[in-house]
């Protein structure tokens, strides 16, 4: 799922390749989308990039290539499985899988740059036992997309479950609204009135804000895989 912006922009990107057999600059995409600056353009683009729909080529002028469209049909509900092996006991650091467990929402999908709309809208539900999640407390998950999380163990395809709140201690993993347009899954750390949202994997960048341009939408308490 993507926002509106996210989805013009790649629209319009893919038609001026059609047309031109080039990308169109930082300029007219700004103009395009009606945005104020750059800036925004700039966030737009990390967003489809982090999300595998376009691909930056090193370089080359006005170096930006189309990966892929979004799917004409979202991808229906799934359900998670629980293969069975050799072991009687859950392998050290798995939750045992108890047969209780709660229905909770999934609203999206995520990634480092996933659009905040994805929150508000839910796709489908999945089970998530009650040991993920504290009494009392709402939750809901997203579906990741992409790899910037990998090295924390969040795969391409994972179900991360979020505890909703405002706040967040340094070093969780969160989901954090940029400027109030852009959602994304990463590492939080505050330092002297900055926040850095740190991904998981080497090939992405820390990016830097300031603690008024960032707001913790929620925090990462659990996740499950399906196969």
């Amino acid at each position: 799922m993507l926002t509106r912006k996210q989805r013009d922009l790649l629209e319009f990107i893919h038609k001026r390749v059609q047309r031109d057999g080039v990308p169109p600059s930082f300029d007219e995409m700004k103009e395009a989308l009606d945005l104020r600056s750059k800036s925004g353009i700039h966030r737009l683009i990390t967003a489809l990039e982090e999300r595998g729909f376009i691909r930056r080529l090193a370089h080359r002028a006005r170096a930006l290539e189309i990966v892929k469209m979004p799917d004409a049909v979202e991808r229906p509900g799934f359900e998670p499985r629980v293969i069975a092996g050799d072991r009687t006991d859950p392998p050290r650091g798995a939750m045992p899988v108890e047969a209780a467990a709660m229905e909770v929402p999934v609203m999206g999908r995520i990634a480092a740059g996933t659009p905040i709309e994805a929150i508000s809208q839910i796709e489908t539900h999945v089970a998530v036992p009650h040991q993920m999640m504290r009494a009392g407390r709402s939750h809901y998950a997203l579906e990741v997309r992409g790899d910037s999380m990998i090295e924390a163990g969040i795969n391409d395809g994972d179900i991360v479950v979020i505890e909703e709140g405002s706040t967040a201690d340094n070093g969780d993993i969160v989901v954090a609204l940029v400027e109030g347009q852009e959602a994304t899954l990463k590492r939080l750390r505050r330092k002297s009135g900055m926040i850095a949202l740190e991904a998981a994997n080497p090939a992405y960048e820390t990016r830097v804000f300031r603690d008024d341009q960032v707001s913790v939408q929620g925090k990462l308490v659990g996740l499950i895989r399906t196969y």
